[in-house]
């Protein structure tokens, strides 16, 4: 992958390695290998997207995201897996390889130039793996690098010059799908290695679906549908908010690369690691679903939850990612981090998932028409996370709470007055509440149906302690198809809350004409303030509202480590050091609430000098909703560069940090000195 974190992981020696390789050989005037180790055989095989195979995105699971090259990947790991795979319902599910990543070979080739399994962690060789995942009805699938070594800082052997021989082991062993990274590959072109390797594995007569690691560094969805069933559109995804989302959005402007058979691949799953929230990774899931991604479970489900499982497993989600017309969701709109994404199915229905990539609730909506569908006198609008029908009129909306997505599979049918009218819930602002102050919301139930609601009434409920009391109406005999019933309520925190976030409900219950109750509810996160000090102070001092980070936590008067909290150094840029401020990872957003009472943000900001020539970034300010400073794109060759903002009357101030265009790579920024005037 492109980004290269300064830990030892796989990640840590992509291309550091390569490129030490590579100047070690062209010192000692030593020559690339050869890229295939026998001719290929005449004619050319067909090529590889036409081998029938990965029809539907490939699902299954991968050990990397869990256990990296850890002990734990072993063939106990492996044969785990399969069983949970029949035990818990994922093989019904569709779920069917178990691949092995990184780490499962011995160091060195034996004296016939064959790979070899780590003996430590596969005592009985891969075939017998292999034959035991079999046995349970399931395939396997193993990991190589189209380089002299793989990614691992051990440096285990790699497949170029080796590729036709490794191919036919891997065959011999029963292998049924490849992934093929990218690592110490001696500046081979990549649509050359990647061939030869396709060529070698169609040699084998053996169906293996070929995935392609290249990290998206050479634009493989341009050329890559001829060659393998999918490829990497980005780098490595991490267990984070920030990671998934710029995966995501590197992924989604690439549809129409994506079809049966060659699939784009913004990499494997991290639902159940516990670096997101359950609200994230079904986002997650249902983003990955819409863009017809491989779904490759990354967590190790011999320790996950039922969540875990009830995410994974959901049918009508993973029917959306299976669909046979293989096509990818494309965007409709993301004005205000309010995504619409829409996916054609094969039945002629449409998949609309409405994502919220901000850190409090929002209204999204769009309508059936303008998801693709035809003019109708209403529809039938399926909720896939809460399995349930509705009719509506065309409205698709709802209020979707903080990097939530609401999913709906929506169709012009005949059959749509036989299911309730949607109502959608909502609440007028992002809660923000002083405690032993009275906040005053206002919610609203709408009716999105063709019928109309009958008996409707509200109630909105919150934490242990708290007062909330409603100040109008919570009820309405009938709601006819886009009135609604408005409620203002008083809200209010007890004195001595602590700052931070806390969940409040929404709740609404009506008939439909038929008389069948239904009840819907919404939550939503309140958060508790306190008003900055006056005077001019340190903005990174005050409580954080909401952060996400795309490497690891966003650390206070330290560098970006990547990982876990505390891990980095001390915020230096053009060899200048800085007692104060924050330390990012592109893409970054961290937002401080300042209530109005505050006038200016000023800042030293740039790239840090621990990753050397690397990371380019933008860093932006803004103020409730409105971009107030922004520096453009700064380089590791730059030094600090001063940035001012007035954020006068500002209720909420938000530093945002940018990749700089080129995508994630090594982006380490820092708000250095970061002050406020209040």
């Amino acid at each position: 992958m492109r980004h290269l974190p300064t830990r030892t992981t796989r990640t840590s020696h992509r291309g550091v390695i390569g490129a030490l390789l590579a100047g070690l050989l062209c010192a000692a005037g030593a020559t690339v290998p050869a890229v295939a180790d026998s001719p290929a055989p005449a004619p050319a095989p067909a090529p590889q997207a036409g081998n029938g195979l990965a029809l539907t995105p490939p699902m299954g699971f991968n050990n990397w995201n869990s256990t990296h090259c850890r002990a734990e990947f072993n063939e106990a790991m492996v044969k785990g897996i399969a069983d949970i795979f029949v035990e818990k319902g994922l093989k019904d599910a569709g779920y069917q390889y178990v691949n092995l990543d990184d780490c499962w070979a011995k160091p060195q080739r034996n004296a016939d130039g064959k790979l070899e399994a780590d003996p430590q962690r596969f005592p009985n060789g891969i075939k017998s793996v292999a034959d035991y995942v079999h046995s349970k009805g399931l395939k396997i699938g193993i990991y190589t690098s189209a380089g002299t070594k793989t990614c691992d800082s051990v440096g285990l052997p790699g497949a170029l010059g080796h590729e036709y021989s490794d191919a036919q082991q891997f065959a011999d062993w029963g292998i049924d799908y490849l992934k093929y990274d990218n690592c110490n590959n001696q500046g081979v072109d990549a649509r050359q290695r990647y061939t030869t390797m396709r060529d070698a594995l169609a040699a084998t007569g053996r169906p293996i679906v070929y995935s392609i690691c290249e990290w998206g560094e050479n634009k493989p969805w341009e050329w890559a549908g001829e060659i393998g069933n999918l490829w990497r559109t980005t780098g490595d995804i991490n267990d984070s908010w920030g990671s998934m989302l710029s995966l995501m959005k590197q992924n989604l402007p690439l549809a129409a690369a994506a079809g049966p058979g060659h699939w784009n691949d913004p990499d494997m799953l991290e639902v159940g690691n516990g670096g997101m929230t359950d609200t994230e990774y079904r986002t997650h899931f249902s983003m990955w679903s819409v863009m017809a991604a491989p779904l490759l479970i990354g967590s190790d489900l011999r320790k996950a939850g039922p969540e875990t499982f009830e995410i994974l497993s959901n049918h009508e989600v993973i029917a959306v990612d299976q669909d046979p017309l293989g096509k990818q969701g494309t965007v409709l709109s993301s004005t205000g981090g309010r995504w619409v994404v829409t996916k054609e199915m094969q039945d002629g229905s449409r998949v609309v998932a409405l994502f919220n990539e901000k850190g409090s609730a929002q209204r999204i909506s769009t309508t059936a028409e303008a998801a693709g569908l035809p003019k109708a006198t209403a529809y039938t609008m399926r909720d896939l996370w809460e399995h349930t029908t509705y009719n509506t009129a065309g409205s698709v909306s709802a209020t979707v709470p903080a990097h939530g997505t609401v999913l709906l599979r929506i169709a012009a049918d005949r059959k749509w007055a036989a299911h309730p009218p949607a109502v959608e819930l909502g609440l007028n602002a992002s809660p923000l509440i002083e405690a032993g102050r009275t906040a005053a919301l206002t919610t609203t139930v709408t009716d999105l149906g063709r019928t109309p609601a009958t008996k409707v009434s509200a109630a909105l409920t919150g934490p242990s302690g708290w007062q909330v009391k409603a100040a109008s109406p919570t009820g309405s005999p009938a709601l006819p198809t886009g009135r609604a019933l408005t409620t203002r309520w008083k809200v209010s925190a007890p004195a001595g809350t602590a700052t931070g976030t806390y969940d409040l409900k929404l709740t609404a219950q009506y008939r439909s004409p038929a008389g069948t109750r239904v009840r819907s509810t919404v939550p939503f996160q309140a958060h508790v303030v306190v008003a900055p000090p006056a005077g001019a102070g340190y903005l990174g001092d005050l409580p954080q509202l909401s952060a996400a980070n795309g490497w690891g936590p966003v650390e206070k008067d330290t560098s970006n480590g990547e990982s876990k909290a505390g891990d980095g150094n001390p915020l230096t840029i053009g060899g200048a050091v800085f007692a104060k401020g924050l330390g990012v990872h592109a893409d970054s957003a961290v937002e401080f609430y300042t209530g109005g009472a505050c006038g200016a943000v000023t800042a030293q900001v740039g790239v840090d000098d621990e990753k050397g020539a690397k990371g380019t970034v933008a860093f932006e300010v803004w103020a409730d909703g409105t971009k107030v400073a922004s520096t453009g794109v700064l380089t590791n060759a730059m030094p600090a560069q001063p940035l001012s903002a007035d954020v006068s009357g500002a209720q909420v101030v938000r530093l945002v940090v940018t990749d700089g265009g080129d995508g994630v790579d090594s982006d380490h920024a820092d708000w250095a000195d970061l002050r406020i005037t209040c």
